[in-house]
């Protein structure tokens, strides 16, 4: 009886998300593993494409479960005590966040693959490792059409481009319910280069007041200029769709690579290109990690081992229209070459880079929230003193206290590969 209410609750579970790439059914153990994704279109085809192979290769029948509302859908299937095998972590907040107390995090088996840095760092917690990186990104990226802008931007320059140039910025803030997140990234992005990786880790983990970043807040607002109007309620997944339009409503966009929504052969034609949004050397990264959360089964770890692994992670980034980025060390060739290959590249050993995670990706769950609801009101207003908006935002952390600081040691926020 238990195990038939626990096969029924993973399938009303299943039935309340947006897309299911395989229905319920099935054991947990023998021959299936389920795992929940956050992905979908070129993006769950690259994976799906991988996990094809995984099931041809052993025979294990793998249970996919989609959804554009991860966190909130594995929350419930957690407290319901029918989580999935496996599930995508769409932060480095969410791997402490579910290994902490009931959360429901499982030790993985061991890994016997390496990953770059800061993506490394976070695979293990004492002696076992929690999660691992299956998919990453820079976000600290510049996008133009060079049929458009002639000449790129250099990032010190951007500013003044902007105002030479009003209308500049596809942007879009509206993203379902962390909508925000696009402004929150890039301001996050100016405190990097403009404040140092001190002051970024220090703002991230609480001990420095917002009101100390409030330079980055002014600037992001003036360099956005016009382009903020209707931003809130603009997806931000069609906002770069702009430079297309005849005649283009805008010619910039800032973000990475997976999230513009540019046709892949488009991109391969060098019909889109970029430049970092920095000139320091500093950029934000993100990543996807796969953990575990329930015990006894063997292929949840053999699954989860594989997706991180160099095989299946080189026939990953070679999907066409995926744009996924491998954290693993052996992975240093893109078949798609061009954009993709000299993005990678940014990510390597003695690329010059220092990477850190994005800024609301390693927050606590409530700040970060507040973050993107602070940043929707800012693009409303037409000034540029944020001060109010901060104020608030330091007054919430202070209430939260313990709960209101990062669950993600400060050490672990910023790597040089």
């Amino acid at each position: 009886m238990r195990a038939t209410l626990s096969r029924l609750a993973r399938c009303v579970l299943a039935l309340t998300v947006l897309l299911a790439a395989a229905g319920c059914g099935g054991d947990r153990s023998g021959d299936s593993v389920t795992i929940m994704v956050p992905w979908s279109g070129d993006e769950f085809a690259a994976f799906y494409a991988v996990v094809k192979t995984f099931e041809k290769d052993t025979g294990v029948r793998v249970n996919v479960q989609v959804t554009r509302a991860l966190t909130q859908q594995l929350d419930a299937a957690v407290g319901a005590g029918a989580p999935p095998d496996l599930a995508i972590l769409p932060s480095v907040g969410a791997i402490y966040t579910y290994a902490a107390g009931a959360k429901g995090l499982k030790p993985l088996g061991r890994a016997t693959d390496t990953f770059l840095q800061p993506f490394q760092g976070l695979t293990k917690m004492g002696d076992d490792v929690y999660a691992l990186p299956v998919k990453v990104d820079v976000k600290s990226l510049v996008w133009f059409r060079p049929a458009l802008v002639r000449r790129p931007p250099v990032p010190a320059g951007l500013q003044d481009y902007s105002k030479g140039h009003p209308g500049t910025w596809c942007l879009g803030l509206e993203s379902g319910p962390t909508s925000g997140w696009p402004g929150a990234d890039w301001i996050a992005d100016l405190v990097l280069s403009g404040r140092g990786v001190g002051a970024y880790e220090e703002w991230l983990s609480g001990k420095r007041p917002w009101n100390q970043v409030a330079q980055a807040w002014s600037s992001w607002r003036t360099l956005v200029g016009t382009s903020a109007k209707g931003a809130p309620t603009q997806m931000y997944s069609a906002a770069a769709r702009g430079m297309t339009t005849k005649p283009p409503k805008c010619s910039l966009a800032h973000g990475a690579l997976s999230a513009m929504g540019f046709d892949a052969k488009d991109v391969q034609k060098g019909r889109y290109d970029f430049v970092p949004s920095s000139a320091t050397h500093r950029l934000e990264v993100s990543a996807d990690f796969v953990g575990k959360f329930t015990t006894g089964n063997a292929n949840a770890d053999a699954l989860a081992a594989y997706l991180a692994g160099s095989k299946a992670q080189q026939a990953w980034v070679d999907q066409p229209g995926g744009y996924a980025f491998s954290a693993n060390t052996r992975v240093t060739h893109y078949a798609n070459g061009g954009v993709q290959q000299r993005i990678a590249e940014m990510l390597r050993p003695h690329s010059g880079y220092t990477l850190c995670f994005g800024a609301a990706d390693a927050m606590a769950p409530d700040v970060s929230a507040a973050f993107y609801r602070a940043v929707l009101i800012y693009a409303e207003q037409g000034g540029t003193d944020p001060s109010s908006l901060l104020g608030k935002l330091d007054q919430l952390q202070q209430k939260l206290g313990r709960s209101g600081k990062s669950p993600v040691p400060s050490g672990r926020l910023c790597a040089t590969p």
